[in-house]
C-alpha cells in the first residue's frame, strides 16, 4: 500500500527558506512519477514540481523555477522540496503525490502541509 506523508511546512518571512519532506512507503522512486502540488485558498491546485521515474526528467512550474529544487533520498524513501527566496504568493497547502510509471493521473496523495509566507 502506497502512503505519503508531508512535513516541514510552517510560517516564515518573505525571503527565507524552507525544506518540505515527503516520506513514502509502498513505492520505489524509479517506477513512479512523484510531484509536489500546492493549493492556495480560493485557487486551483497548481503543479509545482515533478520528478519522473527517479530522475529521468524534472519539471518546475515557471512561478517557482530557480527558487525551488526537488530532490530525493532513495535510502530514506523520502522526497524533498527545497524552497528558497520565499514570497507571500507561495503561501499554500503543499501536497506530495505519486503516479504509477508515467501516468498523468496521480493516484496517491499525502494530507498536505501548510506553508505561510509573511511579507
Amino acid at each position: 500500500q502506497v502512503r505519503l506523508e508531508e512535513s516541514g511546512g510552517e510560517l516564515v518571512q518573505a525571503g527565507h527558506s524552507l525544506r518540505l519532506s515527503c516520506a513514502t512507503s509502498g513505492l520505489t522512486f524509479n517506477t513512479y512519477t512523484m510531484a509536489w502540488f500546492r493549493q492556495a485558498p480560493g485557487k486551483e491546485p497548481e503543479l509545482v514540481a515533478r520528478l519522473e521515474l527517479g530522475g529521468r526528467s524534472t519539471y518546475y512550474a515557471s512561478s517557482i523555477e530557480g527558487r525551488f529544487t526537488l530532490s530525493r533520498d532513495n535510502a530514506k524513501n523520502t522526497m524533498y522540496l527545497q524552497m528558497n527566496s520565499l514570497k507571500p504568493e507561495d503561501t499554500a497547502t503543499y501536497y506530495c503525490a505519486a503516479a504509477r510509471g508515467l501516468s498523468p493521473n496521480f493516484d496517491y496523495w499525502g494530507q498536505g502541509t501548510q506553508v505561510t509566507v509573511s511579507s
